[in-house]
C-alpha cells in the first residue's frame, strides 16, 4: 500500500540531523524574511560529522519548525520550502520503527 501521511509529526520529533543543501538555506531564509547570515547563525548547526549544515532542534529534540495547524494537527512552519530530506520521508529517509510510530500506511 502506498505511503499515506497521517500528519502525526513523528518524523519531525525524531532527533537527528536534517541536512540542508545550499539552495535550501537560501530558500528558508528568504521564506522567513531573514538575512542568510542570521538564519545560519541562529537556526542551523554543523552535523556531527562536520560535513553538512542541519536545522537546529528544540530542547526536546523536535524540529524547531514543528508547529500546530489550525486543525490541531502537527504542521511544518516552513512547509513551502521544507528541506528535501523532509519532503522525501519515508522513501529516501526514515528511522527505525517509523511505520509503527507514525501510524502511516507504508510501501
Amino acid at each position: 500500500m502506498p505511503f499515506s501521511c497521517k500528519r502525526c509529526g513523528a518524523c519531525c520529533r525524531w532527533e537527528g540531523a536534517v541536512k540542508l543543501d545550499h539552495d535550501e538555506v537560501d530558500a528558508i531564509a528568504d521564506f522567513l524574511s531573514m538575512p542568510i547570515e542570521e538564519f545560519l547563525e541562529y537556526h542551523t548547526r554543523l552535523t556531527p560529522d562536520r560535513q553538512h549544515l542541519s536545522l537546529i532542534e528544540k530542547g526536546n529534540g523536535e524540529c524547531e519548525y514543528l508547529t500546530v495547524a489550525p486543525d490541531g494537527l502537527p504542521a511544518c512552519a516552513i512547509e513551502p520550502v521544507k528541506p528535501r530530506q523532509c519532503r522525501e520521508f519515508p522513501d529516501k529517509w526514515n528511522f527505525p520503527g517509523w511505520q509503527k510510530l507514525c501510524g502511516s500506511n507504508s510501501k
